[in-house]
């Protein structure tokens, strides 16, 4: 095993929590709502698809970066929604969660049709 799990769930709830904070502090010391700079969101995101991963292998770890970026970027709703709507810390990192989901549903979908 590459990690110990309950250490990658730990920090990624505590990530979570924080991250509303984090990214709301940096908005408001940047002036700009989810800024390009503010970062943390998209960490914690990643980490989440990572922990719900039907296998740890580099090719679903390309998969869920991929698959993350394409929702983080494309935005369907309700990630639009999200991001213009929500305002705060919590705005910032919902949008980010919402991708995560949508990107762990299209893996686990791939990973059941290819199985």
């Amino acid at each position: 095993m590459l990690w110990n799990s309950a250490l990658a769930w730990s920090l990624t709830v505590t990530g979570l929590f924080l991250g509303s904070f984090i990214c709301g502090k940096s908005a408001d010391w940047s002036g700009v709502h989810d800024h390009g700079g503010i970062v943390w969101d998209e960490f914690v995101a990643i980490w989440l698809v990572l922990l719900f991963l039907p296998e740890q292998s580099w090719q679903y770890w390309v998969f869920a970066f991929v698959a993350f970026r394409f929702f983080d970027i494309v935005k369907p709703w309700p990630i639009s929604w999200a991001d213009r709507k929500v305002a705060s810390g919590l705005g910032i990192m919902l949008d980010d969660i919402i991708a995560a989901c949508y990107s762990i549903i299209i893996i686990w979908a791939v990973f059941h049709l290819l199985a």
